[in-house]
């Protein structure tokens, strides 16, 4: 197994200061987010002047390809289902079967 595949991969979702909802995944959730905070050009193009943003919700995975479903599972949720995910309301199939 290459060195990728056995990092953990985390789920996320960051409340932007105009109060939208970003979901990404990332292998470096600390990095990540301070990248997202930057403005800088490892910046996710969406995020750019919408900082700061607060992290809601992460969770993780073993493996990236188990992320990358969950983050596709969420990403169709409505803004009102991820904030009830955040707040521990709303549970993922996915997302509890895997992490």
């Amino acid at each position: 197994m290459t060195e990728e595949e056995l990092a953990t991969w985390h789920l996320y979702i960051l409340r932007c200061k105009d109060g939208t909802l970003y979901t990404g995944i990332t292998n470096n959730l600390e990095r990540r987010f301070e990248e997202h905070q930057s403005n800088g050009p490892r910046c996710a193009k969406y995020l750019r002047g919408r900082q700061p943003v607060t992290m809601i919700y992460h969770t993780s995975f073993k493996n990236k390809s188990l992320a990358l479903k969950a983050e596709i599972k969420v990403k169709k949720l409505t803004a009102s289902q991820k904030k009830l995910l955040a707040s521990g309301q709303l549970v993922i199939h996915e997302i509890a079967d895997t992490a």
